[in-house]
């Protein structure tokens, strides 16, 4: 559990540079820093993953080409994500009730899209591994993803604060 947490806290601070300091427009942060932490996050993502799920080694033979294959589809998710907090970041100060209102409906829509991916894929999980293991990768991804959530939030400021 050690290594989960050394690995969980190693994803959240990789998060917070990019969060902290965007909103603030500092310079510094390029789109390539940005694509190399989420990398960084998906790796640690999947040994999270790895250390905290017990798969036999038949199962893990038949999870992990599903897993690449969700977290590919994942990180078109993520992606949307990340620009939004882009777009937020370098329009920090001077968004409308238009942009704001766009910013809103757009995360939103992130949320629901990664929800609606989960609820699709937990059946191509469930027939690779037992449901238990399938419904506590769920629980795990949702987790993290929860944490990571957090720690980007908390390094956001309000509209209104602009």
């Amino acid at each position: 559990m050690n290594r989960f947490q050394l690995l969980l806290g190693a994803a959240l601070l990789a998060s917070a540079p990019v969060a902290a300091q965007a909103p603030q427009q500092q310079p510094g942060i390029s789109q390539q820093d940005i694509d190399l932490l989420r990398r960084d996050v998906a790796a640690a993502r999947k040994e999270i993953t790895a250390q905290t799920l017990a798969l036999t080694p038949d199962e893990a033979a038949r999870f992990w080409p599903v897993y690449d294959q969700y977290a590919a589809e994942a990180g078109k998710i993520t992606a949307e994500r990340a620009a939004i907090i882009k777009e937020y970041a370098e329009n920090f100060g001077k968004i409308d009730a238009k942009r704001a209102d766009s910013l809103t409906r757009r995360s939103l829509a992130v949320d629901v899209s990664m929800a609606k991916l989960r609820t699709d894929w937990l059946p191509r999980f469930e027939k690779v591994v037992p449901t238990t293991k399938a419904a506590s990768f769920i629980q795990i991804d949702r987790r993290l993803s929860t944490l990571i959530d957090l720690q980007l939030a908390a390094n956001l400021p309000l509209m209104q604060d602009q």
